[in-house]
């Protein structure tokens, strides 16, 4: 006899199902995410059988459930309850539920069509022209109101290829790129690789010093640039020969054949972040492009029925590889403008969108809006979503009927953990897929017992699904990729059952009175407090030694944060230890372009006479005490 327990209640919970194929979902929808029918009827269940329970940073139990109809329910108990209990679904109200297909491996099983292309046929002239035979006039890209099908893109690449040969462009020569989502950065891009040249993507968002390095670093022959940005050029002042787009852009040449390449030539130059110190260019190799579209096309279960939707600036490496998962799944692939909470699901209804590509950001700031009827109108049933808050998953699922998939991956590396879509696990980045190595160590190189936090390395089994180093930097490449195995500077810990958990990057670590403190684990503390719109947490200097805990924090909607009341609020969620001394009540982050919060700035900045202090240091101490509740 199973042991009752839960919220207890004799509540029901409606699963939508779809009269055409008989596939169950929940929540509700306006087609059915398996065949896209209408015909939606109701499907009552009362009670199912718990999985598994996994507690989450802030202390909230998560459980998977078997629901009659044999889907599973993510959601949250609200007392402990052990594994084979069974519990009526009315203990799911809060946060609300996940409806995912139940009896799902642990690994994906989809396969990509390409994933036994042989070795010497990994290029990007190669993937285009195959299947371009196959897919023909399929459309393969969607800007606005432009298509490209796959012969289209083939041609496309040829012709500016023939283009740029005739401007004096050789195999080898980079050609920066300074523009936003357009046609013409991604045709550079394919005409580099057909001719040999490298594209090199810069972020936007540069200005003075940093654009003049990434132009000089590169040693960029050429810059594709918008007309806005021109001005920027000027002020970077380097002197590079310029193509601007709609006046000297290259008009389309005669259509060359591609030039040979082999796996490991770069195909393009990606400059990091740079958030810790002067961004590094990535040599990204032609197969590189080949297998992020591979496996993470695997890892989201994508098929040449599905249609793919970006808002991510094409210059960096998450909208760029959806681009060649489309590819390699004969795909459409539709490129948006920018990101836009207000319009985005019109967007990818508008799209016909059944892919899509998040942040955590991004996640948290769709949850914030106002509920409407347009929210589960649309096609989309599964979004890579990298770095988002455990108790988002099922929030996001329930409201939008979409699934988040996290995994990990790099510029420098490519999707090396991740998991079955069914299989996600709230807070963790995934398991070791198939074609990698990883290891989680120490400062000297050494592997830490499971359960213990270490570095992140990992390596390949495949040739050239790594980058090759960083570009002319042979001092940074011998470090990142020291004893065989690439040391990602992400601080990890790897579970007894093989499940990998994100705790911070190295540089993000706080050490305070000997414990060692995850920046992430207390942000996701903090970003669920009801006032929070978001969060960033990181070290500053103690009067003592070693570090204190500091917080930035933007309250929600315009409104107001107690910084008081929120340390107070923390109290029963985290250790001691971890709560922060420091708030800074702020209108906003400091932000990359992609989202990434810049802690470097915030450390510099560290304590001001606006900061709220929860232990007041001693007397004549200069760090301020003030307690401000609004935006500064």
């Amino acid at each position: 006899m199973r042991q009752r327990g839960g919220a207890g209640g004799s509540g029901v919970i409606e699963l939508a199902g779809c009269a055409d194929c008989g596939h169950p979902h929940f929540p509700p929808r306006a087609v059915c995410p398996r065949c896209h029918g209408t015909d939606l009827r109701p499907v009552p269940c009362r009670e199912a059988v718990v999985e598994q329970v996994t507690v989450d940073a802030a202390g909230t139990r998560l459980a998977s459930v078997r629901t009659a109809t044999g889907t599973v329910v993510v959601g949250r108990l609200d007392a402990d309850v052990p594994v084979g209990s069974v519990v009526p679904l009315s203990a799911w109200r809060e946060p609300g539920a996940a409806f995912v297909p139940g009896g799902a491996p642990l690994l994906p099983t989809h396969r990509s069509p390409l994933r036994d292309l042989p070795a010497p046929d990994r290029t990007v002239p190669r993937l285009l022209q195959l299947q371009a035979r196959r897919y023909g006039d399929k459309p393969l890209v969607v800007r606005g109101a432009t298509t490209w099908s796959y012969r289209d893109a083939v041609e496309r690449a040829a012709r500016m290829a023939g283009a740029m040969a005739e401007r004096g462009i050789e195999p080898g020569d980079r050609i920066a790129l300074l523009a936003g989502n357009r046609l013409e950065l991604l045709e550079t891009v394919l005409g580099c690789a057909w001719l040999g040249a490298i594209a090199v993507p810069l972020n936007t968002a540069l200005r003075g010093a940093g654009l003049r390095h990434a132009l000089t670093d590169s040693g960029a022959r050429v810059v594709v640039v918008e007309p806005d940005l021109t001005g920027v050029l000027d002020e970077a002042g380097v002197p590079v020969e310029r193509w601007v787009v709609g006046e000297t852009f290259p008009a389309p040449g005669p259509e060359l054949p591609a030039r040979p390449a082999a796996p490991g030539d770069t195909v393009a130059i990606l400059y990091t972040s740079g958030t810790t110190g002067l961004p590094k260019g990535v040599c990204c190799p032609q197969a590189q492009f080949h297998w992020w579209g591979v496996t993470v096309g695997e890892c989201l279960e994508i098929t040449d029925d599905d249609v793919l939707y970006t808002c991510l600036p094409l210059f960096h490496t998450n909208a760029l590889n959806a681009f060649f998962q489309a590819v390699c799944a004969g795909a459409t692939y539709v490129l948006g403008e920018r990101f836009s909470a207000s319009r985005f699901w019109a967007d990818v209804r508008e799209a016909g969108a059944t892919v899509t590509y998040l942040l955590g950001a991004m996640v948290q700031i769709l949850l914030t809006r106002p509920a409407a009827e347009t929210d589960t109108a649309h096609r989309v049933r599964i979004a890579l979503s990298p770095a988002t808050p455990a108790a988002a998953h099922a929030a996001f699922r329930e409201r939008f009927g979409v699934l988040l998939v996290d995994g990990y991956g790099s510029t420098e590396t490519n999707m090396v953990l991740g998991a079955h879509p069914a299989a996600q696990r709230p807070g963790y980045m995934g398991v070791v897929l198939p074609d990698h190595e990883v290891r989680v160590v120490d400062a000297d190189g050494l592997d830490v017992p499971d359960g213990e936090p270490g570095e992140l390395v990992c390596r390949s089994r495949q040739p050239y699904a790594y980058a090759t180093g960083y570009f002319e930097n042979p001092a940074a490449t011998a470090a990142a990729y020291r004893d065989l195995w690439f040391h990602t500077g992400d601080r990890v810990v790897r579970e007894p059952d093989g499940w990998l958990r994100f705790l911070d990057r190295l540089t993000d670590s706080i050490r305070r009175r000997g414990e060692n403190i995850s920046s992430l684990e207390v942000e996701q503390v903090i970003a669920t407090h009801p006032a929070v719109a978001a969060v960033a947490v990181y070290a500053v200097p103690s009067e003592l030694s070693e570090d204190e805990v500091m917080a930035a924090v933007v309250p929600r909607d315009g409104g107001r944060v107690d910084p008081a009341e929120l340390t107070a609020w923390c109290a029963p969620r985290l250790a001691r230890f971890a709560i922060p001394r420091y708030v800074d009540v702020v209108a906003q982050l400091p932000l990359t372009e992609n989202g990434k919060v810049r802690k470097a700035v915030l450390r510099e900045r560290g304590v001001t006479a606006t900061t709220w202090d929860r232990t007041p240091p001693a007397a004549g101490a200069q760090h301020g005490g003030s307690a401000p509740v609004g935006p500064q």
